[in-house]
């Protein structure tokens, strides 16, 4: 595969803060706006091609190591080290996944300036990988995954329930069925009792919904399978069981995944190929869940997707709380691998105002992505 160089033109880094319809509540936070950071950058290549791309970088305090000030701190210095920087990209025509390692330089380049700052990371390589696939005229998704990536236009995504009140959990969760959505997201993690009564009071609100139930590694593995049980015992449909201990906690994970039927999906517990391998090697889940800002951009999460694909586990792709952008640049990735056993990809429809128009289009909890190059994201208003 031949390379192109490419020169990082400009970065223009600004805050993204949007206000929540509802408070975002898990086991282990809660934000009432989006503590993002979005990056704009001009690629230019060698043979006069010029492209501008977008990123979002989404801090969710204290799964994310960087808040919002760290994120937007962090881009700032890489812009002021990296404007004028050359890389070499590969040369793709969209037929064949490129090999990641032809992206090696690139990854260099950003982890000289943000090694320990994924979240800011991944705002600047989304960026720079839309502005790629648009000089070579590509939706990101085919310059993910080739001909698979091309075909994958529609992606069905779950809706989030914060944890609240149970009878506001299950109001939020009426409100989705009405629009279509069935696959319930339901954050738990704080107490048993509690999280039964809101488990319950949703299944009531909503016959026939199915569960995907994350505890942001809230529960120990005791009072995980004990909630499993007893959510067994009222024949709920549970999809999957998401990060029910400690990130670190992988005896607990094994005894959790050993215990229940549904997979158990790592989330926090799986940032890197190498956490991968320790937790396939623990037998400590049955699935992983990709995200950009773990993994400091849409080609880390691409490699753990890729090794999990080939080791016969199910992906979901999810972020934190992020805008249409962030939002659009999972779904690529979620189409470059195929599709995924789990989208959750909603968080761009629990904001009150949304900056951004393009990416996909919304049937209800379905994605459709265009083919416009790129992300096909633009900022409203813009010309």
């Amino acid at each position: 595969m031949s390379l192109r160089r490419y020169r990082l033109a400009s970065l223009v880094v600004r805050p993204l803060s949007v206000p929540l319809l509802d408070p975002f509540v898990i086991a282990t936070g809660r934000v009432d706006a989006t503590r993002s950071a979005e990056v704009r950058v001009v690629l230019e290549g060698e043979r006069g091609e010029r492209a501008e791309g977008l990123g979002e970088g989404a801090a969710l305090w204290p799964v994310t190591r960087e808040d919002q000030p760290e994120v937007v701190a962090g881009l700032e210095k890489a812009a002021a080290g990296l404007t004028g920087a050359t890389v070499n990209l590969p040369d793709a025509d969209g037929t064949e996944p490129f090999d990641l390692s032809a992206v090696e330089e690139l990854g260099a380049l950003l982890d000289g300036v943000l090694f320990e700052a994924p979240v800011a990371r991944a705002a600047l390589e989304t960026a720079i990988c839309d502005a790629w696939a648009r000089v070579l005229g590509l939706p990101l998704r085919t310059l993910f995954g080739g001909a698979v990536g091309e075909a994958t236009r529609r992606i069905e995504t779950d809706i989030t329930i914060p944890i609240a009140e149970p009878v506001r959990m299950a109001e939020l969760a009426r409100g989705w069925a009405a629009r279509g959505f069935l696959h319930f997201k339901v954050k738990v993690g704080k107490d048993v009792d509690r999280d039964l009564a809101a488990l319950f009071a949703i299944a009531s609100a909503v016959p026939g919904a199915r569960f995907r139930i994350d505890a942001n590694e809230g529960f120990s593995a005791a009072e995980a399978i004990a909630l499993a049980r007893a959510v067994e015992a009222r024949q709920l449909v549970v999809e999957c069981y998401e990060q029910p201990c400690r990130a670190g906690d992988l005896e607990g994970m094994a005894a959790v995944a050993e215990a229940v039927e549904p997979p158990v999906i790592a989330d926090e517990s799986v940032k890197t190929l190498a956490d991968l391998e320790r937790v396939r090697a623990a037998r400590a889940a049955d699935g992983v869940n990709l995200k950009l800002v773990k993994s400091g951009g849409p080609l880390g999460a691409l490699a753990i997707g890729r090794m999990a694909v080939a080791a016969g586990m199910p992906l979901m792709v999810g972020g934190m709380v992020e805008t249409r952008l962030g939002m659009t640049a999972a779904a690529h990735v979620a189409a470059g691998l195929g599709g995924v056993s789990f989208a959750d990809l909603d968080t761009a429809w629990l904001l009150a105002a949304d900056p951004y128009e393009g990416g996909y289009e919304a049937e209800g909890p379905q994605y459709v992505l265009p083919d416009a190059p790129g992300l096909g994201v633009i900022s409203r208003g813009a010309s």
